[in-house]
């Protein structure tokens, strides 16, 4: 049995599914978005593990027979909103979200500060993206950003309350503008333009990779064993091409929004680079001659 949990902007989902993928249970929780002045949006990271720590309840009396049987955890979640942690791993501000747009000043900041963003990052500065939020609070809230020993990305929060650990996924990390895209590794460089430095960073797995173990501590508190392993996960753009790409079976799905490139059934992930957007996904390990593509 493995379990899911996805991060949304407007609510937390969490399901049950068995080793064939078949779902034995699923639940939702809603969440609000709070916009104290025009162009914001903030939600409070607590609020998202309070849903989840309901969430986990609910699904295990959903599925009481099938629970204890859990052995692994897959996250994923919006993308790119910015969570300031203290030292003491305590949420310092509300989370800025992926849609909050209050600046876009400080990105043509950022383009200005670092030629090479397009050419490292993989993409060009948007108010969305996470490094001009971190800017905005160094100019706008000093206080806070002094205060600030990690950034965090809104489902890797979740993975910290549940396991310790301050850990991100590559994809998530791509939507940062702080990714070098080609080595997969922070950009000392761009971090270094927004005042941060890696040891603010959260440590950069693979989204099939194994992040962490549950805490003891939540692992009793939710009924479940403590070797279960929670998985890097992705932001919620990447899982979603790597689900719909495989039920297709040989289709082919084209992501206009955030990610150029497409989705050939099995065969291969995007060919290119992220345009205005957020993946980091592997090519196929063989390219795929034009007169044998699905699309």
């Amino acid at each position: 049995m493995y379990l899911g949990i996805d991060l949304g902007t407007s609510e937390v989902k969490a399901l049950v599914i068995d080793e064939n993928h078949e779902v034995i249970a699923s639940h939702s929780a809603p969440l609000s978005i709070q916009r104290p002045h025009p162009h914001w949006s903030e939600q409070a990271p607590e609020l998202w593990w309070e849903a989840t720590e309901y969430l986990m309840a609910t699904l295990r009396e959903k599925c009481a027979q099938h629970w204890p049987a859990i052995k692994a955890i897959g996250l994923s979640g919006q993308m790119h909103g910015a969570v300031l942690l203290d030292a003491e791993g305590q949420a310092i501000r509300p989370a800025i979200l992926w849609n909050d747009t209050r600046c876009a000043a400080e990105c043509a900041e950022l383009e200005a500060m670092a030629p090479e963003l397009h050419q490292v990052a993989g993409n060009l500065a948007m108010p969305g993206f996470t490094a001009p939020k971190l800017l905005w609070v160094r100019r706008h809230e000093p206080q806070h950003f002094q205060r600030t020993a990690t950034v965090l990305l809104p489902k890797d929060y979740l993975r910290y309350r549940m396991t310790g650990k301050k850990v991100s996924d590559m994809s998530d990390a791509a939507g940062t503008l702080w990714l070098d895209v080609a080595k997969r590794d922070w950009s000392d460089a761009l971090l270094d333009k927004c005042g941060l430095s890696r040891s603010q960073m959260p440590t950069l797995v693979e989204g099939c990779e194994i992040s962490a173990t549950l805490d003891p501590q939540v692992a009793a508190r939710w009924g479940l064993n403590a070797s279960v392993v929670v998985a890097g996960g992705g932001g919620d753009n990447a899982v979603s091409a790597i689900g719909v790409g495989r039920g297709l079976a040989g289709g082919c799905v084209y992501f206009a929004r955030h990610l150029r490139g497409a989705v050939c059934g099995d065969r291969c992930l995007s060919s290119g680079a992220a345009v205005g957007g957020t993946c980091v996904l592997s090519r196929a390990a063989e390219p795929v001659a034009p007169d044998e593509r699905p699309c």
